[in-house]
């Protein structure tokens, strides 16, 4: 994409457009490739996963790596002629191994065979409109010589791959500046695909009416791809947004004179490639620039900057960054604090030891994220993620003197370390559920102890969707990432009410039902969660005051329910105990920190069984019935997040609607009423 310092050119608004709405119609690529590592798994036409065998019936498996696979003969045939027409095939042929991955390489040779001859030339640093930065990318020299050094060496293996299909020798010293200009546009336009996992599968490059929508740390829009066709209603829908120079806005919005693209679209194949849709996430009015994020949201404001100015060679001057004083959301996501202390003279001399402290428990907390991914040793994950949360650094540790009180250096419970720790912990806390249930399917005790773990996992989940939530109350452009993890938290909750361990518990002779729950048996009263998830499942425009609405009637009522099972959830996990209430955050402004200090966190094989609430009239089979009623409010409101995000017709909202009613008859129900 383009960047904000040294672009000329941004988007804006040609209409007004309320949230929620999609502001252009998808864009094919001009040029995509699927990541190294995924030429064999995926499409390299569509991204899709492959079927258990390519569409290459007569040769054996593996293929060579020089020959693509595709999902279907349609795929194949659309696709592979550019594969040997652009020199991707030369390349991957003769790819040397040690130079890593092919992919910008791959996309840059298709974007150079897609443009015509007399747009081959650099004038003012754009190739088709777009930004090459070549000259800056390149001024790199001599202080990141590994970066310049392979832009080079890919633009000679890139020569070197066009001269082979062309049937020449090799390319004469310095005969590579224009493919040198193609891998720098790659490098600076080019975004990752991502499958609705959030994996990212490969790389695109998309015309200028995508490419000069400009970054923002507070967007007003985000985009979303399509796989595969996009539905009728988003293929129809209209470019909302125009191009301007950053100066004579007014004439030009009106106008739209710039020119979109240089590219023949006679030459593009629209059916091949991810498309990419521009939506809405923020009111826009006619003339406002259109801003999307090209990092993550959710990191500190120095990170931020950082991955900007080495990616994109820009600083961010958005309102997020420009603020005299860092915004409430950036100073919580960095916040590091020594708790216990006793000792004045340590207070002046703590800024010292803060940035150590930091990377101290960074380096602590990758590690122990790596070592999981790497090595799938999940108990081991637990123990390291929960001490460093639970246990913080000591001031000694950092280099501090030695006192008789010493005082620990934690992370604030909403850092972006901790929200990384909290999304590691669900996992590998599920992961553990899962082997004790495949090793030991038939041992009772084992299934007690997996449905602990299960629980805890759930825990984190709702933990993490209320700590984003919490900052998404002060920033609103952080609406995508607290959807997808109040989705991810209703899932772990229904799938913890809808597991076939609880029957075991009616066997100890506790009161609980076996029974599988359904959502018509509990459909809120005090709530209206589940008719504007519906209602926006059929079209109905947001306003900002519905939004406002839904989320104050949804904190109402999850924070009720919350308060009754939360402490029937992360029964046996220490570090869950210091945290009073994961959805509503004011207990942080007067926690005792110290609380939580050396205490080993160990979670118990028979928690469920065991655990009596404070009151000692908590039963388990309300902790069921909460814990299901939490994960449905939890997966409706995150499903209403996501339509505003996404669209109605996203695979996620199929994944949440399969979720929630199976049989879709209590959804169609509701809307047939609602007419």
């Amino acid at each position: 994409m383009s960047c904000s310092l040294i672009a000329e050119m941004e988007m804006r608004g040609s209409e007004d457009v309320e949230m929620g709405q999609d502001i252009t119609p998808p864009f094919p690529p001009l040029s995509f490739s699927l990541h190294d590592s995924f030429l064999l798994s995926h499409c390299s036409a569509c991204f899709s996963p492959l079927p258990l065998r390519p569409t290459f019936p007569h040769i054996p498996l593996p293929l060579p790596p020089y020959l693509l696979s595709y999902c279907s003969p349609r795929c194949s045939s659309s696709d592979s002629p550019l594969h040997f027409s652009s020199a991707e095939f030369h390349l991957l042929r003769s790819h040397p191994s040690s130079f890593g991955e092919s992919s910008d390489l791959r996309a840059a040779l298709r974007f150079l065979h897609s443009l015509p001859a007399s747009c081959r030339s650099v004038p003012n640093g754009r190739l088709a409109g777009l930004l090459t930065n070549r000259d800056k990318l390149l001024a790199r020299t001599g202080y990141d010589e590994e970066f310049v050094e392979r832009i080079r060496d890919g633009a000679r293996v890139m020569a070197a791959a066009r001269k082979m299909r062309e049937g020449y020798g090799s390319s004469e010293p310095n005969d590579f500046v224009l493919e040198e200009a193609a891998l720098c546009l790659v490098l600076t336009n080019a975004v990752e695909v991502q499958d609705d996992s959030g994996r990212t599968l490969g790389i695109a490059v998309y015309d200028p009416s995508f490419s000069w929508i400009n970054h923002s740390c507070s967007p007003n829009a985000s985009y979303r791809f399509f796989l595969s066709s996009p539905p009728p209603c988003c293929a129809q829908a209209r470019l909302r947004i125009v191009p301007c120079a950053r100066h004579g806005l007014e004439t030009q919005i009106e106008s739209g004179v710039c020119s979109i693209s240089e590219l023949s679209y006679g030459e593009m194949r629209e059916n091949n490639g991810p498309k990419v849709v521009v939506r809405s996430i923020k009111r826009i009015k006619k003339g406002e620039e259109v801003t999307v994020a090209y990092t993550d949201l959710l990191h500190p404001k120095e990170m931020r900057q950082l991955e900007l100015w080495s990616k994109y060679w820009f600083i961010c001057c958005c309102r997020r960054c420009s603020s005299s004083h860092l915004t409430y959301v950036d100073h919580i996501l960095q916040e590091v604090s020594p708790a216990s202390l006793q000792s004045s003279s340590l207070l002046s001399g703590q800024d010292i030891y803060i940035n150590g402290t930091i990377e101290s428990l960074t380096d602590h907390i990758n590690d122990a994220i790596t070592e999981y991914l790497e090595s799938g040793d999940s108990e081991s994950c637990c123990k390291k993620l929960e001490d460093m949360l639970t246990q913080g650094l000591l001031y000694e540790q950092l280099g501090g003197r030695e006192e008789k009180s010493q005082p620990v250096f934690k992370l604030h419970p909403l850092h972006y370390l901790s929200l990384n720790a909290y999304t590691t912990l669900v996992s590998a806390y599920k992961v553990r559920a899962s082997d004790l249930l495949t090793l030991y399917s038939g041992m009772e005790e084992h299934h007690l102890e997996a449905l602990d773990l299960s629980r805890i996992s759930a825990a984190y989940s709702l933990l993490l969707a209320g700590a984003t939530h919490h900052l998404f109350q002060s920033e609103p452009s952080l609406i995508a990432s607290v959807a997808n993890f109040w989705i991810g938290a209703g899932e772990s909750l229904l799938t913890l009410a809808r597991s076939s361990v609880w029957s075991i518990i009616v066997k100890c002779g506790l009161p609980a039902t076996n029974l599988s729950y359904t959502l018509s048996k509990h459909i809120c009263s005090k709530c209206s969660l589940m008719q504007k998830f519906i209602a926006i499942l059929h079209h109905r425009e947001v306003q900002s005051t519905d939004l406002e609405n839904i989320s104050s009637e949804f904190f109402d009522c999850v924070t009720n329910i919350t308060q009754t099972v939360w402490g029937f959830l992360i029964h046996g996990c220490q570090y869950l105990r210091a945290v009073k209430d994961p959805i509503e955050f004011s207990w942080l402004g007067t926690r005792k920190d110290s609380s939580t200090r050396d205490i080993q966190p160990h979670l118990g094989s028979s928690a469920v069984v065991s655990y009596h609430g404070d009151e000692g009239s908590f039963s388990v089979c309300e902790a069921h019935t909460c814990i299901f009623q939490v994960g449905v409010h939890c997966l409706l409101y995150g499903g209403y997040l996501a339509c505003i995000c996404y669209g109605q017709h996203s695979n996620l909202i199929t994944h949440i609607r399969n979720i929630l009613d199976p049989e879709e008859c209590l959804i169609n129900r509701f809307h047939e009423t609602d007419k």
